[in-house]
């Protein structure tokens, strides 16, 4: 038997197939299986049945629901994009660096991959931080 915990926990980990689908749908907005496929189909070969059976998994995972009331059906994402990102960092962090964002960030700016506009816009967030 499923807690109500691990129910609502699962909701917020999608799989990375699942996170390809709610990419397109935070994009483009609410959309058919047809048009998610084919945005999917831009950058690698899926097969339409395939993604419909997982959008169809989503609705049972309540990632997704979907609108019945027009012959197209059109799926739209439960929970917004900000909150699903925040779960999806905070439990990443957690597990891969012991909760501290700082080693994260750390690590970040240590492999030498942030652009000059991305560490300017860093210190300006730290800056704002530094100043509440």
């Amino acid at each position: 038997m499923i807690s109500e915990q691990e129910k609502n926990s699962r909701k917020f980990d999608p799989t990375k197939s699942e996170l390809e689908i709610l990419q397109v749908l935070w994009e483009h907005g609410p959309s058919t299986v047809r048009f998610v496929n084919d945005r999917l189909n831009e950058q690698k070969d899926v097969n339409y049945t395939s993604t419909l059976k997982l959008m169809q998994i989503m609705v049972e995972k309540e990632i997704l629901k979907r609108d019945e009331s027009q012959m197209k059906h059109i799926y739209i994402v439960v929970e917004e994009e900000q909150k699903t990102k925040n779960h999806l960092l905070n439990k990443f962090v957690d597990s891969m660096y012991k909760g501290s964002a700082g080693s994260l960030v750390m690590q970040v700016l240590g492999n030498n991959q942030a652009s000059k506009e991305d560490i300017k816009a860093i210190k300006e967030l730290l800056n704002k931080l530094d100043k509440e």
